[in-house]
C-alpha cells in the first residue's frame, strides 16, 4: 500500500518501479527492492513481509535526466519512510540530510552535463 501511495508499480524482477507517465516502455525512473535477498517481493505473501529496509536505486542513464530522476525518487523515498515509520538513509547508512542531498544533486548535475546530447542541427564537438 505504501509503494502504491508513493506512485510505484510492481513489476519486473518482483520489485517496485516508478515509471514515466504515459511511457512505461521507457524503463523505470527508479526502483525499490527489499534489502533482504533476493530483493524481490512475493505479492502472494505481502501481508507477511517484514524487512529491516528497502533499497531505492536508479540506474543511469535513466529515461529522464539524472537530476530529474533524483527529484522524483527522493520525495517518494521520504513519502514511503513516513508511511512506514522509517528513516531515509544514504548509501553509507547515514541520515539523508540537506547537505548530503545537495551533494547528490551536484553530482547528478555534473553527470547530466557530461552526458548531454547536443541539440539537433548543431554539430557535436569531438
Amino acid at each position: 500500500v505504501a509503494a502504491e501511495k508513493a506512485g510505484l508499480t510492481y513489476g519486473y524482477m518482483g520489485v517496485y518501479h516508478r515509471l514515466v507517465d504515459g511511457r512505461p516502455d521507457a524503463g523505470p525512473i527508479f526502483s525499490v527492492a527489499n534489502i533482504i535477498k533476493p530483493g524481490s517481493f512475493d505479492l502472494a505473501k505481502m501481508a507477511e513481509v517484514e524487512t529491516p529496509a528497502l533499497a531505492f536505486f536508479l540506474t543511469l542513464p535513466a529515461p529522464l535526466p539524472a537530476l530529474d530522476a533524483w527529484e522524483t525518487m527522493e520525495p517518494a523515498a521520504q513519502r514511503m519512510a513516513g508511511l512506514l515509520d522509517g528513516v531515509v538513509l544514504d548509501q553509507e547508512r547515514n541520515a539523508l540530510g540537506r547537505q548530503r542531498i545537495q551533494h547528490i544533486r551536484e553530482e547528478l548535475r555534473a553527470y547530466d552535463r557530461q552526458h548531454a546530447v547536443p541539440p539537433l542541427g548543431k554539430p557535436a564537438r569531438w
